[in-house]
């Protein structure tokens, strides 16, 4: 292993948050880069080469065994630093973007702060979405929004928040909370609102029955039975 990060998806188990999915001992770590010191005949060609060894053991370690249909080869070009945060984040935002089409749609972020709401931000609009607007906390993250061609809206600012909900379109929700369910409460029929983070802790209560569609993403489940094939396509789209 060459590089492991810290993701808030790694601290999660080891609160004890995913007692349900976790099997002690078990190593932590969801993301990382690694050089292939070894490998089995039918994959030789990976000998030498930095690879993602996810989907497997976990990173947190000096030497790990991976799956070599699962080792995703990393192109020249791409540094150490992208390459080893290149899962969680990127392929959640992508995932979600195939999931709930957004081409011609208004796009609504909230906690746009997060990673994975800036690649999420980056996807909508590459893949054609009318306007992204993402709701903020710090005055700093609305210049970087702003940079990324996203409209900055404070938190502070129900009244706008709500008229963006009115408009329909998608929401994608990092916060949970009061805000994100008077969001919910407020979008119409037809409009999709999916929820991938609890970063206020808290869960999203609408006041009644949603007339929009509510959704809820876990990466984990919308890679579960992915073929290795259909998996290393993802990976190279990211």
């Amino acid at each position: 292993m060459c590089l492991a990060p810290i993701n808030p998806s790694d601290l999660i188990p080891i609160t004890g948050a995913y007692a349900h999915r976790i099997q002690p001992p078990q190593v932590a770590g969801y993301e990382g880069l690694g050089r292939v010191i070894a490998a089995p005949a039918g994959h030789a060609g990976l000998l030498g080469r930095r690879v993602l060894p996810l989907r497997g053991p976990g990173t947190w370690a000096r030497h790990l065994d991976c799956d070599p249909a699962l080792a995703v080869p990393v192109p020249e070009g791409v540094a150490d630093e992208d390459a080893a945060r290149a899962y969680i984040n990127p392929l959640a935002a992508l995932r979600m973007i195939d999931l709930w089409p957004v081409a011609g749609r208004q796009v609504l972020l909230l906690g746009a702060g997060s990673g994975c709401s800036e690649h999420l931000a980056r996807a909508a609009l590459a893949a054609g979405a009318a306007v992204v607007a993402g709701v903020h906390r710090s005055p700093g993250r609305a210049r970087r929004l702003e940079a990324l061609g996203v409209r900055a809206v404070p938190l502070s600012d129900t009244g706008t928040i709500l008229d963006l909900a009115r408009s329909g379109g998608v929401t994608f929700d990092a916060l949970g909370g009061p805000v994100a369910g008077a969001v919910l409460d407020t979008m119409p029929p037809g409009a999709a609102f999916v929820g991938y983070g609890l970063l206020t802790g808290q869960p999203v209560r609408p006041s009644r029955p949603p007339r929009a569609g509510f959704h809820r993403f876990h990466l984990r489940d919308s890679l579960a039975g992915l073929a290795p094939a259909d998996w290393q396509a993802m990976m190279r789209r990211v």
